[in-house]
């Protein structure tokens, strides 16, 4: 029997310490762990693209929605509301033409927002910067293929903001 207890001891201390890390449910960041019900208000634009605002928020909502640390809420049921600004459009060259390298032939776009998520109270309980890219060939339908890559950059920004409001990184 004493050879047994040799045995088992190891392997019984083993199965309980293999998952000390693990816990199960939302891994929010510290600041917000009290928080279940969020506002996210149409975020405020500060570029010159139109109807941009509305494009950013419903992506990181449906982020939010699918990530499901938070119940979305309007602003009077919240316990903290997601105010953000998209402050800056950049647009610079990614490829040239062979021939002519002042000539471009696929563009990169980026998308920077400022955020703060504020309790009900009005105290700031997180703030933060993220940016969403994306790539595009330049075809003769310039404006079409522009509107997509915001669309694209934006999905891409929200994927960054939700991991950062909802996993704190």
């Amino acid at each position: 029997m004493n050879k047994l207890a040799l045995f088992l001891a190891p392997l019984a201390l083993s199965l309980l310490t293999n998952c000390a890390g693990y816990q199960p449910g939302s891994s929010k960041p510290h600041q917000l762990a009290s928080v279940t019900k969020l506002a996210v208000p149409t975020f405020k634009n500060d570029t010159l693209e139109p109807r941009l605002e509305v494009l950013v928020t419903n992506a990181l909502i449906k982020k939010l929605q699918a990530d499901g640390a938070y119940q979305i809420v309007p602003r009077e049921e919240a316990d903290a509301v997601l105010n953000a600004t998209i402050t800056d459009i950049d647009r610079s060259q990614f490829r040239a033409v062979r021939s002519n390298t002042l000539r471009s032939s696929e563009l990169l776009m980026r998308l920077r927002v400022d955020y703060t998520v504020d309790a009900s109270s009005g105290e700031e309980l997180l703030k933060g910067q993220v940016q969403g890219a994306s790539n595009i060939v330049i075809d003769p339908s310039l404006q079409i293929t522009e509107r997509q890559a915001l669309a694209d950059a934006a999905e891409r920004l929200s994927i960054s903001m939700a991991s950062a409001v909802s996993e704190g990184w």
